[in-house]
């Protein structure tokens, strides 16, 4: 079982080192189990195959809007049950993994027996959309703040394991496309074990939910908590549970004085979008961005923006509140962690306004639009000659009509 070639001449998908990654769960369901996955209408056909006869076929596989190529998880589930039933496909992977790809413009061809191929298309075409769309935001979000570090914390809003590694998967690759074009920080990690192997990491990474400080009672006690139990970690400090962001922010960073003067202290900003954050009202948030970043107000193109910038939850004014608190106390090296609606759209917001933001947390953006991931996948040639269903013609190889 091999990967062809690109079209240029350029090998792609090497295959992944095994011996160090956890097993991969979109290996899943197995040839043994698939049936019961599969779209009936493919199921069916397949029984006619059987029946009438086998044809080699050519599939092309495409998106219906514009995505970062992230192709890997799809192409290794189809080499699994391709080896799982003793037969060959051949793959063709259209562009390296990080690449634009066009709407309607073929990722992968996918050439062998339709009897083998024909109930595949269900699962391959999960494991390919969301990944391709995730990579896509992860880009566009690193590109826009690229002096900013992400976290992926997209787990707790996965439909499951499988899905959770393929928007893992697909922000990795958003992340170091990122890395290689402007030389963003990108995503530094993820928030499970898991998956983070996508990040060059041997696990995740976070610090406390808003639980541990329901359970302390107080949001220092829940960072000497922490601290007591994990010595050895950075400490995030959540500090909205109770409405007193900077209060509660001051109070860890004046209880943990090393910490916050090694840069090792952080305070997470997760205000929801109720209300402002502690000592900002909507004039407050137009001064301090006045101070800070004059500009950004002349810059913003709809209201959705104008909310990132001075409205409630963790806006553009709320950053740059924390950090003016926390340099006029005195700790200017305590780094300030945001999370709550970042996407695409408000990192662009983020950058407008030169937000002092160390680290995002993101997650639920990972795909923010699922209409926009359905993958399709349509045959294009049965035993060599072209033929495809009239108004796909677009998808036929070397221009043939």
């Amino acid at each position: 079982m091999s990967v062809v070639e690109r079209l240029d001449g350029e090998p792609v998908l090497p295959e992944p080192e095994q011996g160090d990654r956890w097993l991969s769960t979109t290996r899943h369901p197995t040839n043994e189990t698939l049936g019961g996955y599969v779209d009936k209408y493919f199921l069916r056909t397949k029984d006619c195959v059987a029946r009438f006869g086998d044809k080699r076929v050519t599939y092309a596989i495409f998106m219906r809007r514009p995505v970062t190529c992230a192709p890997r998880l799809a192409v290794e589930w189809i080499q699994a049950m391709a080896a799982a039933r003793g037969v060959t496909f051949d793959i063709e992977v259209t562009h390296k993994e990080g690449a634009w790809v066009g709407a309607g413009e073929p990722i992968l061809y996918v050439t062998g027996s339709l009897f083998h191929l024909v109930d595949l298309e269900t699962q391959y075409l999960q494991k390919l959309g969301a990944a391709c769309v995730s990579a896509y935001n992860a880009y566009t979000m690193c590109v826009e703040l690229p002096n900013t570090a992400f976290l992926a914390m997209d787990a707790r809003h996965c439909a499951g394991t499988e899905m959770a590694e393929i928007v893992a998967y697909g922000a990795s690759v958003g992340s170091a496309k990122a890395r290689n074009k402007v030389g963003a920080k990108g995503f530094i990690g993820n928030a499970s074990d898991a998956t983070a192997h996508y990040f060059a990491q041997q696990r995740g990474f976070g610090t406390m939910p808003h639980a541990l400080i329901g359970y302390a009672g107080s949001t220092v006690r829940a960072a000497e908590m922490f601290h007591e139990t994990h010595p050895s970690e950075n400490l995030t400090v959540l500090v909205d549970y109770f409405g007193l962001e900077i209060v509660d922010s001051l109070a860890v960073c004046r209880r943990f004085p090393d910490l916050a003067a090694a840069g090792r202290l952080a305070i997470r900003l997760d205000t929801h979008g109720g209300r402002y954050i502690e000592g900002l009202d909507m004039a407050e948030a137009y001064r301090v961005l006045d101070r800070n970043a004059p500009e950004a107000i002349r810059g913003y193109r709809s209201e959705a923006e104008l909310k990132s910038l001075i409205g409630t939850g963790v806006s553009a004014a709320a950053i740059w509140h924390a950090r003016e608190q926390l340099n006029q106390a005195g700790f200017p090296a305590v780094r300030i962690v945001a999370s709550s609606g970042f996407g695409p759209e408000k990192c662009r917001v983020m950058a407008l306004a030169k937000a002092p933001v160390d680290v995002i947390g993101t997650g639920s953006y990972l795909p923010e639009k699922w209409s926009e991931t359905y993958a399709t996948a349509d045959i294009i040639e049965y035993e060599g000659e072209a033929r495809v269903k009239v108004g796909r013609e677009f998808l036929l190889r070397g221009g043939e009509q």
